[in-house]
């Protein structure tokens, strides 16, 4: 994985929304995240959003964490919008602030593989590998043209970090 530190301005992404846990989303019975992203591509839900920036890149949010990675959290799939005008009460919003991240850039490879195996080695990373400490406000992936080939995915992973880069 291609590691480069990255600061980047607010986003504002209208989606959909799930509460979960790592613990729970180990084991297909209580997972909640494949379900969301099913729904979501197998819907063109992304068809229905207003005030799109970017069609088809996909942001996947890990945010308003309990605690930290093994707490729970909100997963948030949606894209990103320039506003918030006109919003579909079938969906949420969220904005992820203005923050320093690790970017780590992974793939190519076969999806969901590239993308579990990537958290994998991000999660057994000492605290020192990312230079700074994890904030726990927002992590998310990034899927954009390079995704487009699920047998061949390249996607970036945000992770945010304290201070100033």
């Amino acid at each position: 994985m291609k590691k480069t530190n990255k600061c980047l301005p607010e986003i504002n992404l209208i989606g959909l929304k799930v509460r979960t846990r790592k613990s729970n989303e180990l084991n297909p019975e209580t997972a909640k995240i494949g379900q969301a992203v099913e729904n979501y591509f197998q819907n063109t839900i992304a068809q229905d959003f207003s005030n799109r920036t970017k069609p088809g890149t996909t942001y996947c949010i890990y945010t308003e964490y309990e605690s930290d990675e093994n707490g729970e959290y909100t997963y948030f799939i949606g894209e990103e919008v320039d506003c918030f005008d006109t919003i579909d009460p079938r969906f949420s919003v969220l904005t992820i602030p203005s923050s320093d991240y690790v970017k780590f850039e992974c793939g190519p490879g076969e999806m969901p593989t590239v993308c579990i195996q990537a958290w994998e080695k991000i999660w057994q990373m000492p605290e020192s590998h990312l230079k700074k400490n994890r904030t726990y406000r927002a992590d998310f992936e990034v899927y954009d043209e390079r995704a487009i080939d699920a047998t061949n995915t390249t996607l970036d992973i945000y992770i945010g970090i304290q201070g100033h880069i």
